[in-house]
């Protein structure tokens, strides 16, 4: 049997383990703990080991002071212009200071998700419905400024609040759907007729372009075929002129040979006419040797006088104009019209 003294050691013990366990108090980290005395707050315990005054302070809150996802459910938004879209969104948010948290409101979730679900109407109704499918972002931006603005006073800050997903009614998706795609068709037509323009107006520059260089080709040709033509005549003029000096200097040699130049020119143009196979010539064949004979006599008269060179014989051979021309029938004695003898 336990004496008095034993028990009363014993029961020693026990209160002071009861009273360690009443003051030592653990926060976790991410927690902040809000301490009571008799009911009112005083303190917010810190991640670690703190100790309270057991039996009068104890523990009030626990708050979570990490950043928390809040889903919004999804919920009916009417907009400016009328038009009824079921909206849903996500809002991040995180307590900054325990004790507002703990005792400026109450049920802190609820009243933070409703303030949302509250905002999101407000913002999105005043937006028409081009608008608000189009700028997301802004609407994000509106919300998270005026909820933020809203939980302050709470000891809360909301991060970050994003509508993830618009739903317009069926029929207006459907008519989303006939406008975009006649769009889409509206702005295929203006590029094709952009392109058949843009060809069309290609092909006329190049054939523009074409006949340009082609007119100044023809141009150019006319203008080499004159100056050609010029420098023929001059010749033709030069040569006439010195044909003339010589003639009136009393040089029948030079006439002589101007004319067997003449006639022979002549007689090659028949013999290479493309349109000849037989060359009938009612003049004496042996008038065209006489004439190339004048034209040795004058060479030698030209060359002779000097001795050095030698004077090859005047006896041409005449080939292409033999074969062109039917054999000699006639027995005409051969006169050389432009010979230098009987003249003079």
């Amino acid at each position: 049997m336990l004496a008095g003294p034993d028990i009363v050691v014993i029961a020693l013990v026990a209160l002071v383990v009861l009273v360690l366990f009443a003051g030592i108090k653990t926060v976790p980290q991410g927690y902040r703990y809000t301490i009571e005395r008799f009911g009112r707050y005083t303190r917010t315990l810190e991640p670690g080991l703190n100790l309270i005054v057991p039996f009068i302070e104890r523990i009030g809150a626990k708050m979570n002071v990490m950043e928390q996802v809040l889903d919004v459910p999804t919920q009916e938004v009417i907009t400016k212009d009328n038009a009824s879209v079921s909206a849903d969104a996500v809002a991040f948010y995180q307590v900054l200071n325990a004790a507002e948290a703990a005792y400026q409101v109450a049920n802190l979730e609820n009243a933070i998700l409703n303030l949302t679900m509250t905002n999101i109407r407000s913002v999105m109704g005043s937006m028409d419905l081009d608008e608000l499918l189009s700028n997301r972002e802004v609407i994000n931006d509106r919300l998270l400024k005026v909820v933020d603005e809203a939980v302050r006073p709470w000891g809360i800050k909301v991060t970050r609040v994003e509508i993830k997903d618009i739903q317009p009614p069926v029929d207006l998706v459907d008519a989303m759907g006939r406008q975009m795609k006649a769009e889409r068709e509206k702005r295929a037509q203006v590029l094709e007729a952009e392109g058949f323009r843009n060809a069309q107006i290609l092909r006329a520059e190049g054939a523009k372009q074409s006949a340009i260089l082609e007119a100044e080709g023809q141009r150019e040709a006319a203008y080499r075929e004159a100056e050609a033509r010029e420098r023929l005549a001059e010749a033709e003029a030069k040569a006439t002129r010195l044909v003339s000096e010589a003639i009136a200097a009393g040089d029948l040699n030079a006439i002589n040979y101007f004319v067997a130049q003449k006639y022979t020119e002549a007689m090659t143009s028949i013999g290479t006419a493309s349109n000849s196979k037989i060359v009938l010539m009612p003049m004496e064949a042996s008038a065209l040797v006489g004439s190339l004979g004048g034209i040795g006599a004058i060479a030698r008269e030209v060359f002779g006088d000097q001795g050095t060179r030698p004077v090859r014989p005047a006896t041409p051979a005449a080939p292409a104009a033999a074969t062109r021309v039917t054999p000699p029938a006639r027995t005409t004695p051969t006169v050389n019209p432009f010979g230098p003898s009987s003249e003079t």
